[in-house]
């Protein structure tokens, strides 16, 4: 097994390492090789592939740094074919929170996903998948 060398913030670090005592991980190594398994294996399903999928994308940055509030609106602009709507709210005392509404193929969609982990200072990432083709019409009755 190849042995690699990351760089981290010492909290993030320390974190790792709470998470693997409390959990019963045998160390750190063990901690990243899962999370990375599970982060690869995110847009892997193939129950959503070659179909219209709807994605929910929030992403929560302190206001203080403006440049992931601008990196936001540059990737709502580079894929305005997949955003379908964007809501920008202000949380608490210092942080703002950016809603993507995407509407396209699992391909673009990771896609997008990947380019907003990738934004320096996001503080987290969070969305889900759906197929727009799972939805069936409801029946209202007056």
């Amino acid at each position: 097994m190849a042995v690699v060398s990351v760089s981290m913030p010492d909290e993030l670090l320390e974190r790792i390492d709470q998470f693997a005592d409390e959990h019963g991980y045998t160390g750190r190594s063990e901690v990243v090789r899962e999370a990375s398994r599970n982060l690869l294996g995110e847009f892997e399903d193939t129950r959503l592939e070659d179909r219209d999928l709807m994605g929910i994308v929030t992403v929560l940055f302190d206001y203080e740094t403006t440049s992931v509030e601008e990196r936001m609106m540059q990737l709502r602009h580079e894929h305005e074919e997949l955003v379908a709507s964007n809501f920008h709210s202000h949380v608490g005392d210092h942080y703002c929170m950016e809603l993507f509404v995407l509407e396209g193929t699992l391909e673009d969609i990771s896609t997008f996903v990947g380019k907003i982990r990738a934004t320096k200072d996001a503080l987290t990432v969070d969305y889900s998948v759906i197929p727009v083709d799972d939805f069936e019409p409801i029946a209202h009755q007056d």
